[in-house]
């Protein structure tokens, strides 16, 4: 994984720790993380590719590869740092931080590869040109760096 120095995370998306997420220590429990991710990657897709229609899309998880640097208490404030590194034919590479909203601190870093589907198909597809095309926009400076 990249240094977080290495990457300008334009998206950001502050989270919320529920009482439930936490366990009788007040550490978020680890699986729980990958809840903030995945709420984040929605949000930056549906942010940047304004066209995004969830009934006929959807991005799935194949591969994961987490970091986790320090526990994140249930009394902090963090957000989900979400950049796109590379952008192939079907998939694209994903960095995350789970971060300290206001220290910066890097709780947990996560690099995943998504792949698009096609809903109405029920299989992988290649990725929309034209949320290529907005990605490559709102990317330019990350992009390549996976």
């Amino acid at each position: 994984m990249k240094e977080k120095s290495e990457i300008n995370f334009h998206h950001v998306l502050p989270v919320q720790i529920r009482w439930n997420d936490a366990d009788v220590f007040g550490h978020v429990n680890n699986s729980v993380y990958f809840q903030f991710y995945d709420t984040a990657k929605t949000n930056y897709i549906e942010t940047v590719c304004p066209d995004v229609e969830w009934t006929k899309s959807a991005i799935v998880m194949v591969h994961v590869d987490a970091e986790f640097i320090m526990p994140i208490l249930s009394t902090k404030k963090i957000a989900i740092k979400s950049a796109i590194l590379k952008i192939g034919n079907k998939s694209f590479t994903l960095e995350q931080e789970a971060v300290d909203t206001n220290t910066n601190e890097v709780y947990c870093r996560c690099r995943s590869i998504m792949v698009y589907m096609d809903r109405t198909i029920h299989s992988s597809a290649p990725i929309p040109q034209s949320w290529v095309e907005c990605i490559t926009k709102y990317e330019s400076d990350n992009l390549n760096k996976a």
